[in-house]
């Protein structure tokens, strides 16, 4: 079921407005509740012997996490960080009592870890950055600390959760709506008032390169109305190159035109289908599912009936979830895009990321 679509349908009549506007506050009072609970002491903060830093969000949906935690661990392993990701393993389905690590694993299984906390731990194997995953934020973070050492803990998302102490909150927005209509769950989209930027460190517009220079100004106006002294960045998503799955070779951009069909299970389809697009491809067939789709054998013979000897693309999330048996269904011509984000502007822009992530960051490349 798509809520947002059911969430848009219901806004249309009145008494479905009045029903979402109702269930809004009382989601709200949740928030409070729980934000005071914290506040107050009557629910206890834990702190850990390392460094934290939480990149989320305030609104539902697919704001571009995934790619900047892979960017922030990326270049801090290379400075020579002792760095690990700690995610609740969103959907996960195999659920596990004690955290579940990913590190030196290749017999892992994607279904105990999460699809999204999977795919990081396979592109981030070459930098040795481990993936806790753990419903409980300070038990993953715990275990990273104990086990590895960890200097810095990167909190995949996690925003509203308060139980672990951080030392700094980077927040993402979607430049493609990032507030929507500015009211909260379910009538809206937000997960905590707007307000909730205050405790942010550094903001990160996402998906900027999908927006005009007015439109990205008007976000940067909202989000100085409630911190009016916070950094905010500008970021794209650009695509690298195709991985040939069925050959295992990296594949140029430019080898692939003309019309293919893409298959998708995200957050924002729309984004993959539109970078897509912008490389000049004809999407001839698109297929959309729920975000954390868990593929099957009669998905994958139903694409290669179907797609007409046409090229099949999709994404690394979508691709760690196939069926062991991948390879006895799609023979040839099935491609993965690699995209990675990248922090607009120069160095100077770069280094106020890292520096928020981890400071004096530039020292540690001298």
């Amino acid at each position: 079921m798509d809520l947002d679509k059911v969430r848009k349908k219901l806004i249309q009549n009145p008494i479905g407005r009045a029903f979402l506007w109702t269930a809004s506050k009382i989601y709200g009072a949740g928030v409070w509740l729980n934000q005071s609970a914290y506040a107050n002491g009557w629910k206890a903060v834990r702190s850990i012997n390392a460094r934290v830093v939480c990149i989320g969000n305030i609104t539902a949906g697919g704001t571009g996490k995934t790619t900047t935690v892979l960017l922030a661990a990326t270049e801090l392993a290379k400075a020579g960080v002792r760095v690990a990701i700690v995610s609740r393993g969103y959907k996960r389905r195999e659920k596990a009592d004690k955290p579940v690590v990913l590190f030196d694993n290749p017999d892992a299984d994607w279904r105990s870890a999460g699809d999204e906390p999977f795919m990081m731990s396979r592109v981030l194997s070459q930098y040795k950055v481990p993936v806790v995953i753990s419903p409980n934020r300070a038990d993953g973070a715990t275990e990273a600390l104990r086990r590895f050492k960890s200097q810095l803990i990167l909190l995949d998302d996690g925003f509203q959760h308060h139980q672990l102490n951080r030392d700094a909150n980077i927040i993402l927005i979607d430049a493609k709506n990032p507030f929507d209509n500015k009211q909260l769950l379910p009538y809206g989209i937000l997960r905590e008032p707007m307000t909730a930027l205050k405790r942010a460190a550094l903001v990160v517009l996402t998906h900027c390169e999908q927006v005009s220079e007015r439109e990205l100004e008007s976000i940067k106006d909202d989000v100085r109305e409630q911190n009016d002294t916070i950094p905010i960045l500008e970021s794209v998503h650009e695509p690298e190159y195709y991985m040939d799955i069925c050959q295992a070779r990296q594949v140029p951009l430019s080898e692939i035109k003309g019309p293919v069909v893409c298959f998708s299970a995200l957050g924002s389809p729309e984004t993959f289908e539109n970078t897509l697009k912008g490389l000049g491809l004809t999407l001839k067939q698109k297929w959309r599912f729920p975000d954390h789709q868990h593929y099957t054998e009669e998905h994958l013979r139903s694409f290669e009936q179907t797609r007409g000897n046409l090229p099949l693309i999709t994404t690394f999330k979508d691709f760690v979830k196939f069926p062991n048996n991948w390879r006895d269904i799609l023979k040839k011509d099935v491609y993965v895009l690699s995209i990675n984000l990248k922090i607009r502007g120069g160095k100077k822009e770069m280094d106020t990321f890292m520096n928020v992530l981890y400071p004096n960051f530039a020292n540690l490349k001298k």
